[in-house]
């Protein structure tokens, strides 16, 4: 009888079943928070049928809530240092572009008045964020009225 016969060899094999198991509960955290992840301000945008705009750079956003509370960059700004903001994040820039988001029960004064302070901190360009317009009766199925 061999006492140091061949099969009490150490094992050197890792066992990845609790690596993949942790793994695949990671997975499923993520693909159910994934959709609940909301960025930026809740406004409903007023609709119209114009093709979107495609953009490469970083955007300057300015937003009007349902409640009338002004946002920059989904940073709320009281309404009478809306301009003095603007002009510290526009100082320096070349592209003075900004695109204003309004929800569309927002009074039309409001959004006008805060058009003009966009303006008035040297805005060259001010773009109007909207959601697609979606015709009723049309069939989204497939694309036919019916």
């Amino acid at each position: 009888m061999a006492i140091g016969s061949g099969s009490d060899r150490l094992m050197s094999d890792i066992n990845v079943t609790p690596f993949v198991d942790v793994m695949l509960v990671l997975l499923i955290i993520f693909m159910v928070t994934a959709p609940m992840m909301v960025q930026g301000v809740d406004v409903a945008l007023p609709e119209v049928s114009a093709k979107p705009m495609v953009t490469d750079k970083e955007n300057l956003t300015v937003t009007i809530d349902r409640e009338s509370n002004v946002y920059v960059n989904d940073f709320q700004v009281r309404t009478d240092f809306l301009k003095e903001k603007l002009e510290k994040i526009l100082a320096g820039k070349t592209d003075r572009e900004v695109f204003f988001r309004a929800d569309k029960d927002v009074p039309y004064g409001m959004v006008v008045s805060v058009m003009a302070e966009i303006k008035a901190a040297g805005v060259e360009k001010l773009g109007m964020v909207t959601d697609p317009y979606e015709d009723p009766g049309k069939d989204k199925s497939s694309g036919k009225k019916g």
